[in-house]
């Protein structure tokens, strides 16, 4: 099962709706509704419908349908763009023949410009040199007198040990910056998630600030069962703080929106509008 059908099938079981009932409500067959759950897509009758029937699932079963389509918009089959013939322009004869004719007139029009160049060209030339041996540059006379800056300055000279120095203060010692004992590392990305571990430390620390849109969050604790802690849509401004003992895992359906801290580190979650999912493996000491 995928997990987009086990986020639907979940929904589904907590409105608790048969797929009996779901197929009465949304007017979609029972086997098209189980194949979603199963995410065997090819049992469908085409890609186009594979968005609908999903999106009409999720309004059925109380969930956001367009931010279930932005979430897992990498894994549902695109429908086929519809083939658009290219249009192929008609030239006449007469029209090649005119531009023929202009562009040989540009071409006569440059070369006589660039002939009258030239000629400008050398008789400049001769003309600056015969104007340089007709008159020879000579050189102005060097001036080799250094000049005292004390004669008829009207300030006695100050004698160097008149002259007092302020001494230095001395740069007071650097502060020492409190280290972070906790080691946030990435170790992986696959199937579409990142895992992290969190090392040197007995619990997580999770601040999670909304710095964008509007963005679907839901967060599970991973400890010797999987337990869902919250879900929702979270708006811009707000922010929230978990604690756990256990490994977590998060769902982000607007990743670009988010601001992930995780005991003081900063998690990148990307520049896009995607979905992201991330794992953090908590590694006790």
């Amino acid at each position: 099962m995928s997990d987009l059908g086990q986020l639907l099938r979940k929904a589904r079981m907590e409105q608790k709706i048969s797929i009996e009932d779901l197929q009465e409500t949304t007017k979609i067959r029972k086997r098209y509704l189980e194949a979603i759950e199963e995410g065997n897509y090819k049992v469908l009758p085409g890609n186009f419908y594979v968005r609908a029937f999903i999106k009409s699932y999720a309004e059925a079963v109380g969930l956001d349908p367009n931010e279930v389509l932005n979430m897992y918009q990498n894994v549902i089959p695109a429908a086929e763009p519809d083939h658009i013939e290219p249009i192929r322009s008609k030239r006449t004869g007469r029209n090649t023949e005119k531009i023929g004719k202009w562009v040989s007139n540009v071409m006569m029009i440059s070369f006589v410009i660039l002939i009258l160049g030239i000629i400008y060209y050398f008789v400049n030339i001769n003309y600056n040199s015969k104007q340089q041996e007709a008159n020879p540059v000579t050189e102005p006379n060097r001036v080799t007198d250094k000049v005292d800056p004390n004669v008829n300055s009207g300030t006695p000279a100050v004698p160097v040990t008149d002259i007092k120095t302020e001494p230095v203060p001395t740069p007071p010692p650097p502060v020492p910056v409190p280290v972070n004992k906790s080691d946030v590392k990435l170790v992986k990305s696959q199937n579409g998630t990142d895992y992290y571990t969190v090392s040197n430390t007995d619990k997580l620390t999770i601040l999670m600030n909304i710095t964008g849109e509007a963005c679907w969050i839901q967060i599970d604790s991973i400890g010797d069962t999987r337990e869902m802690l919250e879900q929702g849509t979270y708006t811009k401004g707000k922010s929230q703080t978990w604690e756990l003992t256990n490994s977590a895992f998060m769902i982000f359906g607007r990743s670009n929106a988010v601001e992930l801290n995780v005991n003081g580190t900063i998690i990148a979650l990307g520049d896009t509008p995607n979905a992201k999912r991330v794992q953090i493996d908590l590694q006790k000491i």
